[in-house]
């Protein structure tokens, strides 16, 4: 049931998304007399579709789920109609238009999925509003990965800046924003000094693989016990925090989990605080050093960053937000292309844009992501790569400052090396969701 409601998600995200790029095309085109002969949702073969009166255009959905695409007379795209193009050119052919007018069809798919991020974002602030936790309200500091402790990083850090900079003001986004600026010197307190931690940049493919470096570092306290546990008849009540494991203070997880570890296989009396008082509970611990016990972690000492907007504050906030999502993701393209930080070994299908999507239903969640996935399609379509909208730009461009418009051989032969150039990328997309599969 997970797996299909992933699939229900990200089929209804994409397919809004590709709906809005392909009609920003439409409408442009329509704008300047144009003539549209094909819109579709999905690939064909059709399972619907119509022509209205009065209309050139076919409207339909196809059966392969995969895309959309918006057909423009007179314009080499991937239908590769060369036929079409050896007839004279049709004044409502985009052909026969003025350069600048191309130009605006071109980005007009870019431009509705940016407007479309906008507006989802001034909804979802809206509507929402801001929750986070600030970088320096991390009271307890870090819980770090074996490869965070690996790097240098401590349990109990306190993250103070990134190359001399102040780190990110939300905690969340703190191994996000490391990777995305490739910082080489980490500032952190430690206890009562600061340190610097420099970073190897052979790190790099490790880190962009390996989420949840840093955790916030929390008290623990005990969540649940299952009746199938060892100790299912002891005294320990939801909500009571660990002080101690025999003569062993703990606080965290991590203390917890070496402090049990000493005690294998044997009892050992857990010291706890349950509301004002302080008890002492026997309980059995397991030839593994557990205790068969559900954990939660205490919240409630962290102060929890949490603003609400007015819908005339949410506006320019999700212009704001929008414009610095796309910077952030055009940082990270950046990565992919640099060749020592692995980054195209994260290149992902379908099948990593589904497994983002939460199992359960969440309309924040969903509409987040589609907001940011709608910024990544805008971004991804102004690369000057010739079956993507950022080539056809491209071309438009040249001619525009040289005055020489490139033959329509040049452009089909162009559109096929970038068809190519798409396929490979498919590939790789693919083929790395499949060994992360397989692993």
């Amino acid at each position: 049931m997970d797996i299909v409601l992933k699939i229900i998600q990200v089929i209804l995200s994409l397919s809004l998304l590709v709906l809005v790029h392909e009609f920003g095309h439409y409408i442009t085109a329509r704008m300047f007399g144009i003539r549209v002969e094909k819109f579709y949702l999905f690939f064909p073969p059709a399972i619907f579709k119509f022509k209205p009166r009065k209309s050139d255009t076919e409207f339909g959905i196809g059966c392969i789920p995969l895309g959309g695409f918006c057909k423009i007379s007179g314009m080499i795209d991937e239908s590769m109609d060369t036929e079409a193009m050896k007839k004279p050119p049709q004044p409502w052919e985009f052909r026969s238009r003025p350069a600048w007018q191309r130009l605006i069809v071109m980005a007009g798919g870019v431009l509705m999925n940016v407007v479309l991020a906008i507006i989802l974002y001034i909804a979802i602030l809206y509507t929402w509003g801001e929750q986070y936790v600030r970088t320096q309200d991390a009271v307890y500091g870090i819980e770090v990965s074996s490869l965070a402790e690996e790097i240098g990083f401590r349990e109990g850090d306190h993250i103070l800046a990134f190359d001399g900079r102040p780190a990110p003001d939300n905690f969340s986004q703190l191994q996000v924003d490391m990777l995305r600026e490739q910082v080489r010197t980490v500032t952190v307190l430690r206890g009562n000094d600061t340190a610097s931690i420099e970073i190897d940049p052979g790190y790099m493919p490790a880190m962009l693989n390996s989420p949840g470096m840093f955790g916030l570092r929390l008290p623990i306290l005990v969540g649940s016990v299952p009746d199938t546990s060892v100790n299912a008849s002891a005294d320990l009540r939801q909500g009571d925090r660990f002080l101690a494991v025999g003569d062993t203070p703990v606080t965290f997880y991590k203390e917890l989990q070496g402090a049990l570890k000493a005690y294998s296989g044997n009892m050992v009396a857990v010291t706890l605080l349950r509301g004002d008082d302080t008890v002492s509970v026997p309980v059995t611990v397991s030839g593994t050093g557990k205790m068969g016990v559900l954990l939660q972690r205490d919240i409630s000492g962290i102060d929890i960053t949490s603003k609400d907007y007015s819908l005339l504050e949410a506006i320019p906030a999700g212009f704001k937000l929008t414009f610095s999502t796309i910077g952030d993701y055009v940082q990270e393209l950046g990565l992919i292309f640099s060749p020592e930080t692995e980054a195209y070994k994260s290149v992902g299908s379908f099948i990593t844009i589904g497994s983002i999507f939460p199992s359960t239903w969440d309309w924040q969640i969903f509409w987040n992501i589609t907001a940011l996935l709608s910024v990544m399609l805008a971004v991804m379509n102004l690369l000057p790569i010739p079956a993507l909208d950022g080539g056809h730009i491209l071309f438009t461009l040249y001619e525009m400052i040289t005055g020489r418009k490139p033959s329509d051989r040049f452009m089909e032969i162009a559109q096929m090396i970038g068809m190519f150039l798409l396929l490979v990328i498919m590939v790789l997309a693919f083929g790395n969701d499949i060994m992360r599969l397989i692993r």
